[in-house]
């Protein structure tokens, strides 16, 4: 799909869309912002960006994208993963 949008080219700048990569770089703010609002998960930006799991780790560490979990959906999760586990 194509998507094309009219940026102002002040805001276009301050959003570093204005250089060779622009494209690159509004699919990257995209990826961000789908994954920080639960829209997106790691493997949906990994293919949206084309990267490799370990790259999209990487690539969400580097900008600061960590979704973060209270002490009780980690332990949920801990829970779960050990039942897993033991099957």
């Amino acid at each position: 799909m194509l998507v094309s949008v009219e940026i102002p080219d002040s805001i276009a700048h301050q959003l570093h869309l204005d250089g060779p990569e622009r494209n690159r770089r509004a699919l990257e703010m995209v990826a961000l912002e789908g994954y920080r609002s639960l829209e997106l998960s790691r493997r949906q930006v990994g293919e949206l960006l084309g990267l490799s799991f370990y790259e999209t780790e990487e690539f969400l560490k580097r900008k600061h994208a960590a979704i973060s979990l209270t002490m009780e959906e980690f332990e949920r999760g801990s829970s779960v993963l050990d039942h897993l586990l033991s099957v």
